[in-house]
């Protein structure tokens, strides 16, 4: 059968068939784009520019329809190309693979997009608004398990497609043999952390924006990924915690049913001091502060020495860092007080003075 492209065999008589071949893919493509180019600006001048999630929506789609039309393009030119069955058999299982590729970004690209518009919908709270940070820690866990099993299973059935490594994976999968248990526990990390990431979006153990204790440090929870998780620490470092801890290890969530929180502050004090002259102060301080969310406030003697005994005051905040900035404040103001109004109060080295040659001399007497 005569090739479609056997005239410009003629005129370009000294160029060999793969340069024909590589020109018609080239024109082929470069017609995909410039039709994918006014597609596009098509679409954004009819579409208004309030709708600001369809905008955003085509920008995040464009790449895809961009490669899309490009494989598209290349395929229905690869059967008029000037090539021999071979070559054309080993670009057309070039295009398959691509095309399960782009199958495969297209469906990480859907499951981001679709992530994005439901938390756009719900406008979450991350200080005060444990179920919408219990919904932001679901999304994003199993958004990032959702795109690590669509990468394992697009790699997996582009591998698949050539006869080599097809039979490779048979006959791995039924010889079970050190090459398999080699394998097995190199990805045991992985499939580890990546089950430990469903859990941890089903069961919420932690969310984003938690107030934890780990390894001995404070901090929130700033990052959950597939495989790890970041805690931002009180003085801003960074605690990169692999996410099978939080199953396996106890830790310590401030905030696993509501943000608010009962902040302590121990002060000790001599015998002397007026303890209900002190609960009235701690009142009147709380009572004039920012940070109390006007639920809890007491004052209790918890405990005592052969030299003073301790107070512990009770206070509650709305958040783990205005729990904070509370205590010190309450632990400043109630100092202060005491070195003003009750000096004596403070706690005191108690020592008595002897005189053993009196003592001596009034017992001679």
């Amino acid at each position: 059968m005569k090739s479609p492209f056997s005239w410009l065999e003629g005129v370009v008589a000294w160029a060999p068939n793969w340069v024909i071949s590589v020109a018609c893919f080239v024109a082929a493509a470069l017609v995909a784009l410039t039709l994918h180019g006014l597609a596009m600006r098509l679409l954004r001048w009819m579409i208004p520019a309030s709708f600001h999630f369809v905008h955003s929506f085509i920008s995040a789609i464009q790449a895809l329809l961009r490669v899309g039309l490009v494989i598209f393009a290349v395929a229905l030119v690869l059967p008029l190309v000037p090539l021999e069955s071979r070559g054309q058999a080993v670009i057309g299982h070039l295009l398959i693979v691509a095309f399960i590729l782009l199958l495969g970004w297209s469906c990480t690209a859907a499951i981001t997009l679709a992530s994005d518009y439901y938390l756009r919908r719900a406008d979450i709270d991350l200080s005060g608004d444990p179920l919408g940070r219990k919904h932001l820690t679901q999304v994003r866990v199993l958004r990032r398990v959702a795109a690590t099993l669509v990468i394992l299973v697009t790699v997996a059935a582009a591998l698949m497609t050539f006869d080599s490594v097809k039979q490779y994976g048979v006959s791995l999968i039924a010889s079970a043999g050190a090459a398999g248990l080699v394998v097995g526990l190199a990805a045991r990390p992985l499939l580890t952390n990546l089950f430990a990431g469903i859990q941890i979006a089903i069961t919420q153990p932690i969310r984003i924006g938690d107030a934890v204790i780990v390894e001995g440090e404070w901090g929130w929870v700033e990052e959950i990924t597939g495989t790890y998780v970041v805690i931002k620490i009180w003085d801003w470092r960074r605690l990169v915690v692999p996410l099978s801890y939080f199953l396996e290890r106890p830790f310590q969530n401030w905030t696993r049913q509501t943000t608010d929180l009962i902040g302590s502050v121990l002060l000790w004090v001599d015998y002397t001091v007026p303890v209900a002259r002190i609960r009235a102060k701690l009142e009147e301080i709380v009572k004039t502060s920012e940070l109390w969310d006007g639920q809890v406030v007491n004052l209790q003697v918890v405990d005592s020495s052969e030299r003073a005994v301790q107070l512990r005051c009770l206070v509650s905040a709305r958040t783990s860092p205005e729990a904070w900035d509370l205590r010190c404040e309450v632990r400043e103001k109630l100092i202060a007080f005491l070195q003003d109004a009750y000096p004596g109060a403070l706690p005191k080295q108690r020592a008595q003075v002897v005189d053993f040659e009196r003592m001596a001399a009034k017992a001679a007497g």
